[in-house]
Protein backbone atom coordinates (compact mmCIF):
# COMPACT_ATOMS: atom_id res chain seq x y z
CA UNK A 1 0.00 0.00 0.00
CA UNK A 2 1.08 3.29 -0.76
CA UNK A 3 -0.03 6.65 1.60
CA UNK A 4 0.60 10.13 1.30
CA UNK A 5 -0.19 12.78 3.98
CA UNK A 6 -0.21 16.21 2.10
CA UNK A 7 0.96 18.51 4.53
CA UNK A 8 2.34 22.18 5.24
CA UNK A 9 4.40 20.44 8.39
CA UNK A 10 5.59 17.13 7.00
CA UNK A 11 7.80 17.10 10.29
CA UNK A 12 4.59 16.25 12.01
CA UNK A 13 3.94 13.00 10.22
CA UNK A 14 7.65 11.29 10.47
CA UNK A 15 7.82 10.68 14.10
CA UNK A 16 4.30 9.36 14.35
CA UNK A 17 4.82 7.26 11.44
CA UNK A 18 8.32 5.50 11.79
CA UNK A 19 7.97 4.20 14.86
CA UNK A 20 7.15 0.70 16.35
CA UNK A 21 4.74 -1.50 14.42
CA UNK A 22 4.34 1.65 11.55
CA UNK A 23 7.90 1.44 11.00
CA UNK A 24 7.95 -2.24 11.01
CA UNK A 25 5.23 -2.19 8.28
CA UNK A 26 7.09 -0.49 6.03
CA UNK A 27 10.56 -2.38 7.07
CA UNK A 28 8.60 -5.61 5.65
CA UNK A 29 7.19 -3.89 2.74
CA UNK A 30 3.71 -4.28 3.32
CA UNK A 31 3.33 -0.06 2.89
CA UNK A 32 5.29 2.61 2.20
CA UNK A 33 4.25 6.42 4.18
CA UNK A 34 5.87 9.22 3.04
CA UNK A 35 4.92 12.93 4.14
CA UNK A 36 4.52 15.50 1.13
CA UNK A 37 5.48 19.03 2.15
CA UNK A 38 2.50 21.64 0.60
CA UNK A 39 4.93 24.27 0.50
CA UNK A 40 6.78 22.24 -2.26
CA UNK A 41 3.83 23.27 -4.32
CA UNK A 42 3.66 26.94 -4.25
CA UNK A 43 4.65 29.93 -6.53
CA UNK A 44 5.68 32.69 -3.95
CA UNK A 45 8.68 33.43 -2.34
CA UNK A 46 7.07 32.84 1.19
CA UNK A 47 5.68 29.78 0.42
CA UNK A 48 2.24 30.82 1.36
CA UNK A 49 -0.02 27.76 1.45
CA UNK A 50 -2.95 30.02 3.61
CA UNK A 51 -5.31 33.07 2.76
CA UNK A 52 -7.50 35.26 4.19
CA UNK A 53 -11.42 33.36 3.49
CA UNK A 54 -13.40 35.18 1.51
CA UNK A 55 -16.53 37.03 3.05
CA UNK A 56 -14.37 37.96 6.24
CA UNK A 57 -14.23 36.56 9.71
CA UNK A 58 -11.55 34.83 11.95
CA UNK A 59 -8.52 32.43 10.81
CA UNK A 60 -7.20 31.47 7.69
CA UNK A 61 -7.68 28.85 5.67
CA UNK A 62 -5.24 26.40 2.96
CA UNK A 63 -5.32 27.48 -0.41
CA UNK A 64 -6.62 25.31 -3.38
CA UNK A 65 -3.06 25.76 -5.74
CA UNK A 66 -0.74 23.99 -3.95
CA UNK A 67 -3.37 21.33 -2.74
CA UNK A 68 -4.44 20.29 -6.41
CA UNK A 69 -0.83 20.53 -7.72
CA UNK A 70 0.22 18.24 -4.96
CA UNK A 71 -2.48 15.83 -5.67
CA UNK A 72 -1.54 16.47 -9.72
CA UNK A 73 2.17 15.46 -8.79
CA UNK A 74 1.42 11.91 -6.71
CA UNK A 75 -1.42 10.80 -9.79
CA UNK A 76 1.63 11.55 -12.14
CA UNK A 77 4.55 9.84 -10.07
CA UNK A 78 2.01 6.57 -9.05
CA UNK A 79 -0.22 6.34 -13.07
CA UNK A 80 -1.24 2.82 -12.26
CA UNK A 81 -3.50 3.99 -9.15
CA UNK A 82 -6.10 5.99 -8.00
CA UNK A 83 -5.69 7.10 -4.90
CA UNK A 84 -8.59 7.17 -2.11
CA UNK A 85 -8.07 10.83 -0.73
CA UNK A 86 -9.41 11.58 2.52
CA UNK A 87 -9.80 14.78 4.77
CA UNK A 88 -9.70 14.17 8.48
CA UNK A 89 -12.39 16.77 9.48
CA UNK A 90 -14.77 16.80 12.44
CA UNK A 91 -17.55 17.83 9.99
CA UNK A 92 -16.95 14.02 8.51
CA UNK A 93 -18.46 10.54 8.61
CA UNK A 94 -17.44 9.44 12.23
CA UNK A 95 -14.39 6.99 11.98
CA UNK A 96 -14.99 3.00 12.89
CA UNK A 97 -13.57 -0.49 12.08
CA UNK A 98 -15.35 -1.21 9.07
CA UNK A 99 -13.95 1.67 7.38
CA UNK A 100 -10.63 0.80 8.72
CA UNK A 101 -10.97 -2.68 7.15
CA UNK A 102 -12.26 -0.98 3.97
CA UNK A 103 -9.91 1.37 3.32
CA UNK A 104 -6.96 -1.47 4.04
CA UNK A 105 -8.14 -3.21 0.67
CA UNK A 106 -7.02 0.31 -1.14
CA UNK A 107 -3.78 0.16 -3.06
CA UNK A 108 -3.40 4.27 -2.68
CA UNK A 109 -4.62 6.20 0.01
CA UNK A 110 -3.52 10.25 0.10
CA UNK A 111 -4.81 12.16 3.06
CA UNK A 112 -5.05 15.77 3.29
CA UNK A 113 -4.15 17.34 6.53
CA UNK A 114 -5.94 20.42 7.39
CA UNK A 115 -4.79 23.53 9.26
CA UNK A 116 -5.87 26.72 10.76
CA UNK A 117 -9.69 27.01 9.85
CA UNK A 118 -10.02 24.97 7.36
CA UNK A 119 -9.38 24.47 3.71
CA UNK A 120 -10.81 25.86 0.33
CA UNK A 121 -14.14 23.87 -0.27
CA UNK A 122 -13.38 23.52 -4.16
CA UNK A 123 -10.58 20.88 -3.06
CA UNK A 124 -13.06 19.04 -1.12
CA UNK A 125 -15.74 19.13 -3.97
CA UNK A 126 -13.53 18.45 -6.46
CA UNK A 127 -10.59 16.17 -4.98
CA UNK A 128 -11.67 14.85 -1.51
CA UNK A 129 -13.46 11.04 -1.95
CA UNK A 130 -13.72 10.76 2.18
CA UNK A 131 -14.38 13.08 4.62
CA UNK A 132 -13.74 11.40 7.66
CA UNK A 133 -14.23 12.28 11.21
CA UNK A 134 -12.04 10.34 14.34
CA UNK A 135 -14.51 12.51 17.08
CA UNK A 136 -16.70 14.98 17.78
CA UNK A 137 -13.70 17.20 18.84
CA UNK A 138 -11.51 20.08 17.14
CA UNK A 139 -7.52 19.62 16.75
CA UNK A 140 -4.84 22.20 15.38
CA UNK A 141 -3.58 19.57 13.71
CA UNK A 142 -4.74 17.22 10.83
CA UNK A 143 -1.67 15.50 10.68
CA UNK A 144 -2.48 14.16 14.18
CA UNK A 145 -6.10 12.69 12.83
CA UNK A 146 -4.55 11.32 9.60
CA UNK A 147 -1.86 9.39 11.64
CA UNK A 148 -4.45 7.79 13.77
CA UNK A 149 -6.58 6.68 11.12
CA UNK A 150 -3.33 5.48 8.97
CA UNK A 151 -2.44 3.58 12.22
CA UNK A 152 -5.68 1.96 12.17
CA UNK A 153 -5.34 0.82 8.67
CA UNK A 154 -1.75 -0.54 8.45
CA UNK A 155 -2.40 -3.04 11.06
CA UNK A 156 -4.84 -4.80 9.33
CA UNK A 157 -2.44 -5.28 5.95
CA UNK A 158 -1.07 -8.45 5.66
CA UNK A 159 1.95 -9.48 7.34
CA UNK A 160 1.98 -6.44 9.62
CA UNK A 161 1.38 -8.47 13.16
CA UNK A 162 3.16 -10.88 13.51
CA UNK A 163 -0.31 -12.98 14.82
CA UNK A 164 -3.32 -12.62 12.46
CA UNK A 165 -5.59 -13.19 15.35
CA UNK A 166 -4.65 -10.33 17.42
CA UNK A 167 -6.19 -7.88 14.70
CA UNK A 168 -9.08 -10.65 14.06
CA UNK A 169 -10.13 -10.19 17.98
CA UNK A 170 -9.71 -6.84 18.49
CA UNK A 171 -12.70 -4.53 20.10
CA UNK A 172 -15.10 -3.45 17.32
CA UNK A 173 -14.05 -6.36 14.93
CA UNK A 174 -16.45 -9.00 16.27
CA UNK A 175 -19.05 -5.94 16.78
CA UNK A 176 -18.32 -5.76 20.52
CA UNK A 177 -15.56 -4.29 23.13
CA UNK A 178 -12.59 -7.35 23.47
CA UNK A 179 -12.72 -9.28 26.47
CA UNK A 180 -10.10 -8.87 29.75
CA UNK A 181 -6.71 -9.49 29.46
CA UNK A 182 -4.39 -10.89 31.58
CA UNK A 183 -0.63 -12.42 31.76
CA UNK A 184 1.96 -13.33 34.86
CA UNK A 185 2.04 -13.37 38.00
CA UNK A 186 -0.95 -15.20 38.48
CA UNK A 187 -1.42 -13.09 41.44
CA UNK A 188 -0.35 -9.31 42.14
CA UNK A 189 -1.12 -7.38 45.20
CA UNK A 190 -4.27 -9.61 46.16
CA UNK A 191 -5.74 -9.29 43.07
CA UNK A 192 -5.66 -12.89 40.61
CA UNK A 193 -5.93 -14.12 37.10
CA UNK A 194 -9.43 -15.43 36.70
CA UNK A 195 -9.35 -19.50 37.70
CA UNK A 196 -10.86 -20.30 34.06
CA UNK A 197 -8.22 -18.33 32.24
CA UNK A 198 -5.50 -21.13 34.29
CA UNK A 199 -7.66 -24.03 33.87
CA UNK A 200 -6.02 -25.27 30.38
CA UNK A 201 -9.81 -25.78 29.27
CA UNK A 202 -10.30 -24.23 26.04
CA UNK A 203 -13.72 -24.53 25.20
CA UNK A 204 -14.40 -22.70 28.88
CA UNK A 205 -12.03 -20.12 28.26
CA UNK A 206 -13.46 -19.19 24.63
CA UNK A 207 -16.81 -18.92 26.81
CA UNK A 208 -15.88 -16.91 29.30
CA UNK A 209 -14.14 -14.65 26.76
CA UNK A 210 -17.12 -14.54 25.01
CA UNK A 211 -19.47 -13.58 28.22
CA UNK A 212 -16.75 -11.10 29.40
CA UNK A 213 -16.80 -9.29 26.10
CA UNK A 214 -20.79 -9.27 26.09
CA UNK A 215 -21.39 -8.06 28.93
CA UNK A 216 -18.77 -5.10 29.10
CA UNK A 217 -19.83 -3.69 25.69
CA UNK A 218 -23.75 -4.03 27.47
CA UNK A 219 -22.39 -2.09 30.03
CA UNK A 220 -20.49 0.51 28.46
CA UNK A 221 -21.91 0.47 24.83
CA UNK A 222 -25.40 -0.90 24.30
CA UNK A 223 -25.56 1.02 21.37
CA UNK A 224 -22.98 -1.48 19.25
CA UNK A 225 -25.33 -4.59 19.95
CA UNK A 226 -27.30 -6.24 18.05
CA UNK A 227 -31.09 -6.90 19.08
CA UNK A 228 -30.59 -10.60 18.84
CA UNK A 229 -27.73 -11.46 21.15
CA UNK A 230 -27.73 -12.52 24.26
Amino acid sequence: MLIHAVTPFPGMIDPLCNESMMKRAQEKGAVSIEAVNLREFTADKHKSVDDAPYGGGPGMILKPEPIFLAVDSLKSAYPGTEPRIIFPTPQGVPFCQAKAVELAEEKHLVFLCGHYKGIDQRVVDSLVTDEISIGDYVLTSGELAAAVIIDSVVRLLPGVLGDFDSAEGDTFTCGMFDHPHYTRPEEFRGMRVPEVLLSGHHANIEKWRKQQALKRTKERRPDLLDGDIT
